[in-house]
């Protein structure tokens, strides 16, 4: 079985209750520009020779959102403990957070 980074289904059935997690827990050990990079040149192979576009802004947006998310539980929703980790400004925060929705 190919190591993905992710949990995959065992011998390709459809069964849910059948999942390999193994390929999970070896990403836990991957750093994440690693990771980033695997994602990225999986995306490449996937276009198949079509020219990508924006790709800053879409990577951007597919790891801004799991990052605030992230920081804010790990601060339990203190936004300025959040900005101070993130090194961003609170009122910077609140954009980003009102942009994805995550404001409360």
């Amino acid at each position: 079985m190919k190591d993905t980074g992710t949990a995959t289904r065992l011998g390709g059935t459809s069964d849910s209750s059948v999942v390999d997690f193994s390929a999970a827990k070896d990403a836990h050990n991957r750093p994440l520009r690693e990771s980033a990079e695997i994602a990225l040149r999986r995306y490449f192979s996937d276009l198949d020779g079509t020219p990508p576009t924006d790709l800053y802004a879409m990577v951007i947006a597919e790891v801004e959102k799991p990052l605030l998310r992230a920081v804010l539980e790990y601060t339990r929703g203190n936004q300025s403990r959040a900005s101070e980790i993130l090194g961003i400004n609170r009122s910077t925060l609140r954009k980003k957070l009102r942009a994805h929705g995550l404001h409360h």
